[in-house]
């Protein structure tokens, strides 16, 4: 099996998983405060991932190394987790999964701008394609019901398109869950000190749906997921994996109907159909063709 093959399918497991992320971390935020969910979360699985790096003797990153990792740990570890938190508590998770329809084209931005890839001009258009069908659907739908809601959601793309990016380009040097781990024990310290400074008063009267919201974005959000994706990326290119970020919303809106009993309109279907069939033309472009090498006289 080729290096874009195994990327695809790592990428694609990836994809599945986090598309339960965002109905997992609806039944989280109704038992924890945001702040307490992210910390927890993170602490979580930063145990976990030390775990896996003593386990396995990995060596530690080079000095060089610091600055990326953190870099992956305020997109994916803190930024994308509180702020969808944050979100969540003002739109459902049926709406706020549409906007994940826009982390490929923040992906293959930040992709371009850290890793170095450039994708043929076509790429841009079917991208930026499935972009617009996400955002006209969001103002379609009424983006002044809940402003603030949407804007966190944006933000968190943003934040997170960074991190993939990041990681995916360190992850060809030290591995998709090294570099996950790593980011997660950077992050160990300052997540520890929250979570126990915000514990919420009464764990007792916490429902057994946050509790199970929170085992999943703790073992498979934050960890496991991401040793695919990263691993995905690396292997098939952060521009080409990265497109089939726009699967995700369909399978979490259908999750967000079966787990939570949201209402999934006509209108998102139709919209999120369209984000779907763009990946196809944008995965064909992903890779700018290389010039012919002239033969030899």
């Amino acid at each position: 099996m080729d290096k874009s093959t195994s990327g695809l399918i790592n990428g694609m497991v990836g994809v599945v998983i986090f598309s339960a992320s965002l109905p997992a971390t609806r039944l989280a935020v109704a038992g924890f405060d945001p702040v307490f969910l992210t910390a927890a979360r993170a602490v979580i699985a930063g145990i976990l991932g030390l775990g896996l790096l003593v386990a396995f003797r990995e060596r530690r990153p080079e000095r060089g190394d610091i600055l990326s990792l953190l870099i992956v740990a305020l997109g994916v570890v803190v930024g994308f987790p509180l702020l969808t938190a944050l979100a969540l508590q003002h739109v459902t998770a049926a709406h706020s999964i549409v906007f994940i329809g826009l982390l490929p084209l923040a992906t293959a931005i930040f992709g371009m701008l850290r890793a170095g890839e450039y994708p043929h001009p076509v790429f841009w258009l079917f991208s930026g394609l499935g972009s617009a069908l996400v955002v006209g659907f969001a103002l379609s739908q009424g983006i002044t019901v809940s402003p603030l809601g949407d804007l966190l959601m944006l933000a968190a793309v943003l934040v997170c398109g960074l991190g993939y990016a990041e990681g995916a380009r360190l992850s060809r040097r030290l591995g998709g869950w090294q570099v996950i781990s790593w980011a997660l024990v950077l992050s160990l310290p300052l997540m520890l000190g929250i979570a126990v400074f915000d514990v919420p008063p009464s764990l007792s009267q916490v429902p057994e749906s946050a509790w199970a919201g929170l085992a999943y974005v703790s073992l498979f959000s934050m960890l496991i997921g991401f040793i695919f994706w990263y691993r995905g990326l690396a292997q098939g290119g952060i521009a080409a994996v990265g497109q089939l970020q726009l699967l995700q919303p369909f399978m979490g809106l259908l999750l967000a109907a079966l787990l939570l009993g949201e209402a999934v309109n006509v209108a998102m279907l139709v919209v999120t159909t369209g984000v779907v069939l763009c990946v196809f033309g944008a995965r064909r472009f992903a890779v700018r063709p290389q010039p012919a090498s002239p033969r030899p006289t």
